[in-house]
């Protein structure tokens, strides 16, 4: 609660005041700034820096005209922007197909600084959503909603995540970006269509089963044992017909059941073997998977996220392992 008191002490320089005035907004900031910036590392960054800048600018925070939240949420909202833009400036990596051992990869047009979000950080104060919001929550973190994201013009995917995740009206999303509310419903009507074209390529896939449940637990458990097992047969069983497997950094993949198993048999190749460690990734079933090596240690190998349509998998994303640490999970594990 914002007090007459507590933001007087924060003014003067409490920098306590100020971590209770600002501090229960974080975590849904870090997920804003991740759903901004489609990336884990870079929406820290973003929450430290708009958190700096509030401290800085508090001064200039009149309660009169916005609320505490709000006013975050715009310099949340800005900074992103600014890497949004900053990063469109960088020169896109090369990639020669032809370097690849068969089968070759399904170029498509993916985020390259996509990221995983640990489902178990984002246990902030549930903030229900305003009454504009158009997306369930656990659909507007899915990666497919924010691969969609990623691939909006930067202005578009502002406005979008403010009216139709977080439910601000027109015109509070107006003075956020500093722009006619005209200027947001434009920016909004396209954003709109951008993401349904998006979407529609899923539009023949029955709905995920609901986190937790037991079909979501049968599903996750014989994809576990297969994979474990290296049964190929039994992993392919479970894939839809136009399953994608994607791997950020790489603006490709393997795009249906027959490439995918290809890949799937590549991993399983000269006898290697993994054990998966469950974890969950943006609102979904995923697994660290630790190569099994000679002397017992089992050496981390990938983070993999699994997409689910009624009971088949209807995708995976592959992530470098560098990213288990924000799961909590280790480089290795012991011998058994």
């Amino acid at each position: 609660m914002v007090t007459a008191d507590l933001l007087s002490r924060a003014r003067a320089g409490d920098s306590e005041a100020f971590r209770e005035l600002a501090g229960p907004h974080r975590r849904e900031l870090q997920v804003h700034c991740y759903r901004m910036l489609g990336s884990f590392a870079d929406a820290e960054d973003a929450v430290q820096e708009t958190m700096l800048a509030a401290w800085q600018g508090l001064g200039g925070f009149a309660e009169e005209r916005a609320s505490l939240r709000t006013w975050l949420y715009k310099i949340a909202t800005n900074r992103c922007l600014n890497a949004r833009r900053a990063a469109s400036r960088r020169p896109a990596r090369q990639w020669d197909l032809s370097q690849f051992e068969p089968p070759v990869p399904t170029p498509r047009d993916e985020p390259v600084w996509l990221q995983p979000f640990p489902d178990a950080l984002e246990g902030a104060p549930y903030v229900p959503p305003g009454p504009e919001a158009r997306y369930e929550q656990t659909e507007a973190i899915s990666l497919a909603f924010i691969t969609a994201l990623q691939l909006l013009p930067p202005r578009q995917v502002a406005v979008l995540i403010l009216r139709d995740v977080l439910g601000f009206h027109a015109g509070e999303v107006a003075g956020m970006l500093e722009v006619t509310v005209q200027s947001v419903n434009s920016a909004l009507k396209r954003a709109r269509a951008n993401v349904q074209r998006r979407q529609q390529q899923a539009a023949d896939h029955q709905p995920p089963p609901a986190a937790g449940s037991a079909a979501e637990d049968a599903i996750v458990a014989m994809f576990a044992r297969a994979w474990e097992a290296a049964d190929l047969d039994a992993l392919v069983a479970l894939l839809t017909d136009d399953v994608f497997i994607a791997m950020p950094p790489e603006p490709f993949g393997y795009e249906g059941r027959d490439l995918v198993a290809r890949y799937c048999a590549r991993q399983f190749g000269a006898g290697r073997r993994f054990d998966l460690v469950p974890a969950r990734a943006n609102g979904q079933p995923a697994f660290g998977a630790y190569l099994r090596g000679p002397a017992g240690i089992r050496h981390a190998s990938a983070l993999y996220v699994l997409t689910l349509a009624g009971g088949r998998i209807c995708g995976m994303t592959r992530f470098e392992a560098g990213v288990l640490p924000w799961f909590g999970l280790p480089r290795s594990l012991p011998d058994r």
